[in-house]
């Protein structure tokens, strides 16, 4: 089997752009923080992490909350961090592990992963991306996973990354949407373990309980 490099991008990405029909503008979807909770419940970082799409802060601060330092920057300045850096043009790691809420539109998602991949294999680091578990089993990508297996893939039951942050921008499948945690550790090869994570458990009392439309 010949190996693609890491900035390979599947077949379907290279042949045409992703629809992004609906969705919020320059994808911002911020992450609940009992999805980061559940995450460091299971797996812990070696040295300081970059979050590289980081909006509202929503991710770096339940990171540095856990006492990593974290360097958090974005396209899009939304109060939090550093605005106007375009992750996808970074040839410097800004830390030794990444971890974020890709956008999706236009294969971003794919081509975050990659170039995540890329970067931390210069820092000997680790990779956490927040995915629509769905993704994982698009044909354009099948190759692609077999090639750059995650070490872990974790399940999360319930989440609901809501448009802006906001429900009232939400689509009738906002709500339907599941999630998965993939983890890349360095070294890894062959088969990615999986497990189930629970998000109720580390939502605050304060946090109210998603809305799932049927």
């Amino acid at each position: 089997m010949v190996i693609t490099p890491y900035n390979t991008p599947p077949a379907a990405i290279r042949r045409q752009p992703y629809r992004q029909l609906g969705r919020a503008k320059h994808d911002f979807y911020p992450t609940p923080p009992e999805a980061t909770r559940a995450l460091l419940s299971v797996e812990q970082f070696s040295g300081s992490i970059w979050e590289c799409a980081c909006g509202d802060g929503a991710i770096a601060t339940e990171l540095k909350r856990a006492g990593y330092s974290v360097m958090a920057t974005d396209l899009i300045y939304r109060g939090y961090g550093a605005g106007g850096t375009d992750f996808l043009k970074q040839s410097k790691p800004l830390g030794v592990n990444i971890i974020t809420n890709p956008p999706y539109g236009f294969g971003l998602a794919d081509k975050f992963a990659m170039h995540a991949l890329s970067l931390t294999a210069k820092t000997g680091g680790s990779v956490a991306m927040l995915i629509n578990l769905a993704s994982l089993c698009h044909p354009s990508r099948h190759g692609w996973y077999l090639q750059h297996p995650p070490s872990a893939i974790y399940g999360l039951d319930e989440l609901v990354c809501w448009p802006h942050g906001d429900p009232k921008f939400a689509s009738s499948k906002t709500a339907s949407h599941r999630y998965c945690w993939l983890v890349w550790r360095p070294g890894h090869s062959g088969r990615p373990t999986f497990w189930w994570l629970s998000t109720g458990e580390f939502r605050d009392a304060t946090e109210s309980n998603p809305t799932i439309f049927n």
